[in-house]
């Protein structure tokens, strides 16, 4: 008994860890010569034990797989991702119980039947992976299903398999962000362990049956998303059930055609909401008239988040008393509506409020009385985000130091004009201000750089004309250790660009679009954090060598993207551009960079898009100069006196989505360089 005890304990502690079954490994690998490997997702599957390979966990006892994530990164810049095709070598995993092979890339590719022969699989994630074509019915044999994600593929179309129905163990189906069509299965009403459900959207052409009991089944749920479910205006059942469950926190009806109408048919006084429900999305329908304040106060008792968005809703909302109704609201949003300034005052109230969105409405007043109209209730002193963007609000800013907890305040994109006040006095809690795309003039205030919080300032695409300098000193105050984006793109700023490293923990300067001359001043302090800077579209004109040489020691190891593009820089490409380990991008282009290229010249290994189009640059560039730099994606080259000369058995060790290369000279080899390692790109 006691040597029994003794070996369980050390397969547990691990002291004689089952290797990978053979078999198995096999399977993994006959998976990885189908599937195209370009970002290297799959590189770690080449030693003996499988188990140990990137994405694969075993059981400790039997050595058989029982989880394989390889869910990429698609809709990520810079992206991961697998293509090619999904081997039915999968089918010799027989205990696998978890497979992820979301976000990849698998354009019109239908989900595999095979995979239903995996059924001991308890989790399956085929999401965001451009999968094609009508769900298997043969996937309802998966019968320890728990989760099942095959939302966001898009191309996926045709009815939804009614055989779904027989997953009993589901507690999580999300098949949004398709194009089905047809009506929602009754035989979903079987899937009483349903906790979340997410069905419709993006081009759904699915309907619910009007008269149909399915939903009531579902006692447990506390997610439901029907999104783009048309006819759900003219099916009150439906709703009644909806209502009526018990468990439900959050309920999702968006661009679903409600309307008025659906208000006056359920009257508060037989109609309401679970207790708990938290969060209720009825954004991009077709409502008008603010009764939905009070329908919602009167149908639901502990909101935290509302959006109405995107609808038509317009009035006054003030007569309904939503404010003291609503006690326990956190999130409200009314963006993209036609409501005005005098509706704030319905808000003012709502003593939880965290957040308010009201931007994209009809707001005319100065910002002086739409503030005021916020600030006269206790909302001032909960409320921490406040966009009141895409308005046409006039006057300057305002002093805001009212709202006490205020961390984020938009006013971008509105008709703000003159100077702003110099004593204006913010939030003491401010990190993100936003007033970018106005018509301000002058300077920034002292009080700005007072603010020791703020991390994000974009004074974007407004008039202020005063010297970068005053400006930087204005702003030195103590925000210098706390901001770390600055945007002032686009204004009438001139002087030269003062030393900037003042700021510790910078990693975002934009100061493109202005009336800067000379050149980048040598950096006092190290400006470790800096990760993009953004000079383009100014007069600067000294030469590239010195530039690189005085941000090389500061920023060298943390830029990324470097943005000198539509200036007057001449000077040729130095050999220092290597010291920049981690640049990704690197816009040089529309500047008078001439001289010849040194052959010892090398790009940071790590570049990803390089743009020197328009320059007067001079020489040859060859496969040395591209020495191990496998992310280069973009290479951008034209109207330039450069030639390309490669070498035959050159393999390129990126792999390129765009190319230009007007008016290079094309060595012999290179036609052949092209078609074999960038099908698909024309120069």
């Amino acid at each position: 008994m006691m040597l029994v005890v003794c070996v369980v304990l050390q397969v547990v502690n691990g002291e004689h860890e089952m290797r990978c079954v053979p078999k198995e490994r096999e399977a993994l690998l006959q998976f990885k010569a189908a599937i195209d490997d370009r970002y290297g997702m799959l590189s770690s599957w080449t030693t003996p034990d499988c188990c140990r390979w990137e994405g694969i966990r075993c059981s400790n006892l039997t050595g058989h797989i029982l989880r394989l994530d390889l869910h990429g990164e698609y809709w990520n810049f810079p992206p991961r991702y697998m293509s090619g095709e999904i081997h039915k070598s999968l089918m010799e995993l027989p205990q696998l119980q978890y497979l992820n092979l979301s976000s990849n890339y698998f354009p019109h590719t239908p989900i595999p039947e095979f995979l239903a022969s995996l059924t001991n699989l308890r989790y399956l994630d085929l999401s965001s992976s451009q999968f094609a074509g009508k769900i298997p019915s043969e996937l309802a044999s998966l019968s320890h299903l728990k989760y099942l994600n095959l939302s966001s593929n898009y191309y996926l179309e045709g009815s939804i398999p009614h055989q779904l129905g027989n997953l009993s163990q589901l507690q999580y189906l999300d098949l949004s962000g398709n194009s089905f069509e047809g009506y929602i299965p009754s035989q979903f009403g079987n899937l009483s362990n349903l906790r979340k459900l997410y069905l419709g959207g993006y081009d759904s052409a699915l309907k619910i049956v009007t008269a149909d009991q399915w939903l009531s089944n579902h006692v447990s749920l506390t997610h439901l998303s029907l999104e783009s479910i048309y006819n759900l205006d003219s099916s009150p059942s439906s709703l009644r059930m909806i209502a009526k469950l018990p468990k439900l926190r959050e309920l999702s009806l968006i661009n679903c055609g409600l309307s008025d109408h659906f208000l006056i048919s359920f009257n508060p006084s037989n109609f309401n909401f679970s207790i708990s429900l938290s969060v209720l999305h009825l954004s991009q329908n077709s409502f008008t008239q603010p009764m939905i304040f009070h329908w919602v106060s009167n149908t639901t008792s502990n909101l935290v988040e509302l959006d109405l968005s995107s609808n038509l809703l317009e009035g006054s909302t003030s007569t309904y008393r939503f404010g003291f109704a609503m006690t326990s609201l956190e999130h409200l949003d009314l963006s993209y509506n036609v409501l005005k300034g005098e509706d704030l005052k319905s808000f003012m109230n709502i003593c939880t409020l965290h957040s308010l969105d009201m931007s994209g409405n009809n707001i005319t007043e100065d910002l002086s009385l739409v503030l005021r109209d916020l600030s006269n209730g206790c909302a001032k002193y909960s409320l921490q985000e406040l966009n009141l963007a895409v308005n046409q609000i006039t006057g300057s800013v305002y002093d805001l130091s009212a709202f006490s907890s205020l961390k984020t305040l938009d006013l971008s994109r509105n008709q703000l004009s003159g100077k702003i006040p110099e004593g204006i006095r913010l939030p003491s809690q401010l990190q993100q201000l936003s007033i970018e795309a106005n018509s301000l003039e002058g300077g920034v205030p002292k009080s700005f750089g007072s603010t020791c919080t703020l991390e994000s300032l974009d004074l974007s695409h407004n008039k202020l004309s005063e010297d970068l300098t005053v400006i930087f000193n204005h702003l030195s105050g103590c925000s210098r250790y706390s901001l770390r984006e600055l945007y002032l793109r686009q204004n009438k700023f001139n002087g030269t660009l003062p030393d900037f490293s003042m700021f510790s923990k910078l990693e975002m300067l934009d100061l493109s679009h202005n009336q800067l001359k000379d050149g980048v001043p040598k950096l006092l302090h190290n400006a470790t954090i800096l990760h993009t800077l953004d000079l383009s579209n100014n007069s600067l004109s000294e030469k590239l060598p010195t530039i690189i040489h005085h941000l090389s020691g500061y920023v060298g190891y943390s830029l990324q993207h470097l943005d000198l593009s539509m200036n007057q820089i001449s000077g040729t490409l130095p050999n220092t551009l290597s010291l920049f380990p981690s640049l990704k991008i690197l816009y040089l282009q529309n500047n008078k960079l001439n001289g010849t290229i040194s052959k010892d010249l090398r790009f940071p290994t790590n570049l990803e898009e390089l743009h020197l189009m328009s320059n007067s640059l001079k020489g040859v560039i060859t496969d040395s100069h591209f020495y191990n730099m496998s992310k280069l994606q973009t290479l951008k080259l034209s109207d330039n006196s450069l030639a390309l000369e490669v070498s035959q058995d050159w393999h390129p060790p990126f792999q390129l989505y765009t190319i230009e290369l007007r008016s290079c000279k094309l060595g012999p080899s290179f036609p052949k360089w092209k078609d074999s390692y960038f099908n698909g790109i024309t120069p």
